[in-house]
């Protein structure tokens, strides 16, 4: 299994934690925010809110929450909110790709230089590090959800390139312009992802220590808890070694 989704899997156990589910429920609001103002709050005609009802289900988000999140992202009045990146490296060399969804870019972008700033790293242009990672669409369905003998091939057409298994999810790969093409397919095949989402996979990982890459992750840890930040992607290889101590 690839160092990436090795941490994958560590962060899908550490979000079945109440304290981290509060945070990926606020995430999915944004996310909903975000899909109703860009294409109304139909599910039918909208096929971005469409996948984030999905990941809200996956996520096990209670239906008045969803249902509230809907109809508030319908106001008006609502607040506004913009998608931004940040392209950085962190100590050692390790580059961070970083997704944010905010209602005060300002906000944002202090407290992202902040926190570099505290541990050593530095923020560079945009494109800067776009070219380190390729962009993927990455599925997390329950193994329970899904009888592989009988639906690989539909989905290889639909443009799966790599399907594994682990912890009891398997974890699709496509490529970025098949992505929609799998969504589609899954709710034809009534499959249930408890995730689908774009994520940027490093093409090549960088190997440090176990205490410097420790070290890395406190960065990583502080960027993710920040509530603007969605997603948070970075080319440190995480070895069976470290992937130890980060499980302790």
């Amino acid at each position: 299994m690839s160092g990436h989704n090795k941490w994958s899997t560590i962060k899908r156990k550490k979000g079945a934690l109440d304290s981290k589910r509060s945070k990926i429920f606020s995430r999915i609001i944004k996310e909903i925010a975000v899909a109703v103002r860009e294409g109304g709050a139909d599910p039918d005609g909208n096929p971005r809110l469409r996948l984030a009802i999905s990941n809200a289900k996956g996520a096990n988000m209670p239906k008045e929450n969803l249902l509230r999140a809907i109809n508030k992202a319908s106001d008006k009045d609502s607040a506004s909110f913009s998608e931004t990146t940040f392209e950085c490296y962190a100590p050692h060399g390790i580059a961070i790709f970083i997704e944010c969804t905010t209602d005060n870019e300002k906000r944002t972008i202090s407290n992202i230089r902040s926190y570099f700033n505290k541990y050593n790293g530095s923020l560079g242009t945009n494109g800067s590090l776009s070219f380190l990672f390729d962009r993927k669409g990455i599925f997390s369905v329950p193994q329970a959800n899904l009888n592989l003998e009988d639906v690989e091939l539909d989905l290889i057409d639909a443009g799966a390139e790599d399907i594994s298994l682990d912890d009891e999810f398997f974890t699709i790969t496509t490529a970025l312009e098949d992505f929609g093409a799998m969504v589609k397919k899954l709710e034809e095949l009534n499959i249930a992802a408890e995730s689908a989402e774009l994520q940027r996979i490093p093409k090549n990982m960088e190997k440090i220590s176990v205490d410097d890459a420790k070290k890395v992750m406190k960065l990583i840890d502080v960027i993710e808890d920040d509530d603007d930040v969605v997603n948070v992607f970075h080319n440190m290889e995480m070895s069976d070694e470290l992937m130890t101590e980060l499980e302790k």
